[in-house]
């Protein structure tokens, strides 16, 4: 695991108001500081639509993960955001080496460990970060912080460190496809999407 120039790591989540758009820009500078610029977050709130049509706003998120080396998705909420599970599939039939992060600390899931739907677990070269930011919010306001949104710069820096460390881990995890099979079946998604 040595690309010269990093890695680009999509960064798939909920995009509908301004709490996620500002979760989502503070992951990904958390991202790449910790990581001292060796994973690149890829946004999709900041890919350039050349229209808002549903289905350009699909095409250029597909096309945009499909070009990236790694991705991380959200799996936050009482029940998983759909376009983001939609998202995660894809990953995953392209061996696109992935990591899960839940930080709400509701439970969500089935019987498996995880608290999703146990449909989302045990995919190859996926790995998982769970943690409650609430709690690491609490102990971080105890040190006698004054301002919540510095607490919770110093909250997402502790999750990008998780999320580094996962990302390794998908990242050095033999591919499930050789390099041949893995560019046939992104030509193929990238069909059946119409990209």
């Amino acid at each position: 695991m040595n690309k010269e120039n990093g890695y680009t790591v999509y960064l798939a989540g909920e995009l509908f108001d301004l709490k996620h758009l500002a979760g989502n820009a503070l992951l990904s500078e958390s991202l790449s500081a910790v990581s001292n610029g060796r994973y690149r977050p890829v946004l999709p709130q900041d890919i350039e639509l050349p229209s808002l049509e549903p289905k350009v706003i699909r095409d250029m998120d597909y096309a945009a993960l499909l070009g990236c080396d790694a991705a991380i998705f959200q799996f936050d909420g009482s029940d998983l955001d759909s376009g983001t599970v939609a998202e995660f599939m894809t990953a995953k039939f392209a061996d696109i080496p992935s990591v899960l992060l839940r930080t709400d600390f509701r439970r969500s899931g089935d019987r498996n460990s995880n608290p999703w739907n146990l449909m989302c677990d045990s995919f190859p070269r996926t790995e998982s970060v769970v943690v409650d930011t609430m709690v690491l919010y609490s102990k971080e306001m105890e040190k006698g912080w004054m301002l919540g949104s510095e607490v919770t710069k110093v909250v997402a820096y502790q999750v990008a460190a998780q999320l580094v460390e996962k990302l390794d881990t998908a990242i050095a995890t033999s591919a499930v496809l050789n390099e041949k099979k893995q560019a046939e079946t992104r030509r193929l998604i990238r069909r059946t999407y119409d990209l």
